[in-house]
C-alpha cells in the first residue's frame, strides 16, 4: 500500500525533530508501506524569507516571492532525504515541479490543476522513499508557484489521490482534532474521528489545523485522513465520511481572530440553532450578531475583546453539557 505522510514546519524545526520525523517514516517502511513524504518549510523559515524580501521593497513581484518562498520546502525535502539515507533508507527529494504538481498561474494562491507523478512512481518502484516539497507547483508558463498558507496539506492530499494511496497522514504539533483549540479552551476534548463536512466547516471558519482545500479534496476523493502528533505516540484523529449515527450533533467550535467571529459546526448546526447561541451569549452579556447560519455551520460576530469568552462559553454549554 502507498502511504503519504506530511510533516509540518514545527515537526522539522531542528535536526532532532527532523530525526524524529524520519523515524516515523522508517516505522512505516517496516510495515511494508511504499512511502511518499511531503514536507513544509522548517519552523518560521518562510516568514523569515518573506520579511527579508519586504525589507528590500514592499512591492516585490509575487512571481519572485513564490520563487523565494518555495526554497524553504525544498531545503526541508533535501534534508529529510539526507536524514533517511543516513538511517539506511533509500530516499530521493523532489521539488513540486519535479513531482509533477501543475497549477494555474495565480502566484501566491495557486490551485492544483493536474498531477503527473511519474517520477514518484519510479522512485517507489526503485524502493526509495519519495520526499516532496509541499506548498508549491509549476504554472503553465513554467514558473514556480505557491499554494498559499497551509498549502502543504493540499499537496499531500492531492498526491495521495493521484497515487492511489490507501491513507494520508498529517503530522503536526497537536495530538489530533479537538472540540476547540485546547490552548484556548481548557475543557476541549480530543475527537477520535470527525466527519469531512464538520472538519471542512471548522477549517473555513478559522481552525488552522488543516487547510480547507485539503479537506475538500479528501472529501471529494473519499481519501481517509489522519491527523497525528509527530511528538507523541497518540491515536490521533481519523477524518472520513461518518454515518449519521456516528456523527455527533455538534463537532466543535472555532474562532477567526481577523474576522472576530466564533463558529459552531456539526450536523445540527444551522439556522435553528441560532436563537440558542444568541441567547447563551446574551445571558453572559456578550453582544453578538449572526454572520452565517447554514446547514453545518453557524457563525457569529463578537467584539474582539469578548471573542475568547464567547468561544469558551459556547464550547462548554454546547459540547460539554449532557444535551449537546
Amino acid at each position: 500500500m502507498i502511504l503519504v505522510q506530511k510533516f509540518g514546519g514545527s515537526s522539522l524545526a531542528d535536526l532532532e525533530r527532523l530525526r524524529r520525523a524520519a523515524a516515523l517514516v522508517l516505522e512505516a517502511r517496516r510495515r511494508e508501506h511504499c512511502v511518499v513524504v511531503v514536507v513544509s518549510a522548517a519552523g518560521d523559515s518562510t516568514d523569515d524569507l518573506l520579511q527579508m524580501a519586504l525589507q528590500i521593497t514592499p512591492k516585490a513581484a509575487q512571481r519572485e516571492l513564490d520563487a523565494l518562498m518555495a526554497t524553504g520546502e525544498q531545503q526541508s525535502a533535501a534534508l529529510m532525504a539526507i536524514m533517511l539515507e543516513s538511517l539506511g533508507v533509500p530516499a530521493r527529494s523532489f521539488a513540486g515541479w519535479q513531482a509533477g504538481i501543475c497549477t494555474d498561474d495565480n502566484h501566491g494562491a495557486a490551485r492544483i490543476r493536474l498531477l503527473i507523478p511519474e517520477r514518484l512512481h519510479d522512485a517507489l518502484a526503485a524502493g526509495q522513499v519519495a520526499v516532496v516539497a509541499g506548498f508549491q507547483g509549476i504554472s503553465p508558463q513554467g514558473d514556480v508557484t505557491t499554494l498559499g498558507r497551509g498549502g502543504s496539506d493540499t499537496s499531500a492530499v492531492a498526491l495521495a489521490a493521484a497515487l492511489g494511496a490507501g491513507r494520508c497522514e498529517i503530522y503536526t504539533d497537536v495530538d489530533g482534532i479537538y472540540t476547540a483549540d485546547p490552548r484556548l479552551v481548557p475543557g476541549a476534548r480530543l475527537l477520535p474521528e470527525i466527519d469531512f463536512q464538520d472538519m471542512l466547516a471548522l477549517s473555513r471558519a478559522g481552525s488552522q489545523v488543516l487547510h480547507p482545500d485539503s479537506v475538500r479534496l479528501a472529501m471529494e476523493q473519499q481519501l481517509e485522513l489522519w491527523l497525528l502528533s509527530s511528538f507523541r505516540a497518540t491515536p490521533g484523529t481519523r477524518i472520513a465520511t461518518l454515518s449519521p449515527e456516528r456523527r455527533p450533533a455538534l463537532a466543535g467550535v472555532t474562532r477567526d481572530w481577523e474576522a472576530s467571529t466564533v463558529s459552531v459546526a456539526g450536523k445540527d448546526a444551522g439556522p435553528a440553532l441560532l436563537p440558542r447561541l444568541l441567547s447563551l451569549l446574551a445571558e453572559a452579556e456578550i453582544p453578538a450578531q449572526a454572520v452565517k447560519a447554514e446547514a453545518g455551520c453557524v457563525s457569529l460576530a463578537v467584539a474582539h475583546s469578548r471573542l475568547l469568552s464567547a468561544l469558551t462559553l459556547l464550547h462548554d454549554r454546547l459540547l460539554l453539557s449532557a444535551d449537546a
